[in-house]
Formats: C-alpha cells, structure tokens, sequence
C-alpha cells in the first residue's frame, strides 16, 4: 500500500509548482481542500482510457484535491491550462491524516474511479488490487473496504448525488482564483 501526499513534493517531472491546503468546514464539506499547481515540468502527463487520451498534466494545469473527513476516498479535479476540466480521479483509500507541516495525506487502496468531463466513468486498477490481496500487501478487510467505497462512489456518481462535480467547478473559481487560495503578490 502507498501513501501519497497532497503536496507530491517527490514527483519528479515537476520542476516548478506551488502548493495551496485549507482545512474546511461547511454543511457542503468538512476536511482537506488542496490545490497543486503546476508551472514547470519536464514533459506533459497523457492518459488513456478507451479510445481516449488526455493531457492530465502541463504547464498551467492545477489539481483541486479534496480529502473528506472519515471517508475512504480522495477526489481530484483535474483542470487544465484555461481553468476547464479535464477529468475528476476518485482515488479508495483506507485511512488518511496530515503531516507535521500540514499535508494532507492517503494510504491508497488501489481501486480508482475516473471522470472525463464528457460524463464516461472508469473503474481501474481492479487486477492491483487483487494482486495485492493476492501477494499479501492488503488484507481481506481492505479489500472489502475498497471495493465496497467505489461501488458506493460510483453508485452516487449513476444517481447523480457525487457533490464534488459541481463543488470543483464552483470552489476552482471561488475560493482559488477571487478567494483565500489566491496567490498573494
């Protein structure tokens, strides 16, 4: 199992980036709210899914990552260089905490959800996780808790009621760029 940071100060394919973290707390949301922007990196990030390839990381793109407090799952809103959504990546996970500095953080469970902002959904890493069941590295109730969160998640997301679609889209303009999370001269 990985544990990632918010802030991924070890992705080495970004050379210049600035990291913004708010904890919240609202009747719409309670926990970690992140924005990673990126300004310098070596080369684009391109993912594929179905017959898709997207530019999920560039210069001017920034990550509005969301880390719900007592859930078993992280969402990412991923926009692009024009403020415009690219895909929201719905990450399982088993526990999360923050850093002595403050960085939010998240023991991946591998399952994850993808969202292309034409409304296609993709479950992934299904094979991960059962290699990992399979080799030991989760156990059983891990699994459980995985696959149980995205059939949650996903079922919201068919029914309509995921609130982190439109909550975002408003918060990327709101609180980032004319709020609290805009970048001080």
């Amino acid at each position: 199992m990985k544990r990632k940071f918010g802030d991924r100060a070890n992705w080495r394919r970004i050379s210049r980036r600035r990291f913004a973290c708010r904890y919240v707390e609202s009747e719409a949301f309670t926990g970690y709210i992140t924005l990673y922007t990126i300004y310098n990196l070596k080369e684009p990030l391109w993912k594929h899914y179905g017959t898709h390839t997207y530019r999920i990381a560039d210069k001017g793109y920034s990550w509005l990552q969301y880390f719900p407090k007592n859930s078993h799952y992280i969402v990412t809103a991923m926009f692009d260089e024009r403020q415009e959504i690219v895909q929201w990546y719905i990450d399982t996970c088993k526990t999360q905490g923050v850093t002595e500095q403050g960085v939010p953080w998240f023991d991946d469970l591998y399952l994850d959800i993808v969202v292309l902002r034409n409304g296609e959904v993709f479950l992934l890493d299904e094979d991960e996780l059962e290699e990992a069941l399979n080799r030991g590295v989760i156990t059983h109730d891990d699994y459980m808790l995985s696959t149980t969160t995205a059939r949650e998640v996903l079922h919201d997301i068919k029914a309509h009621k995921f609130p982190y679609f439109v909550m975002s889209l408003d918060h990327r303009k709101r609180l980032f760029e004319n709020g609290e999370f805009r970048r001080k001269s």
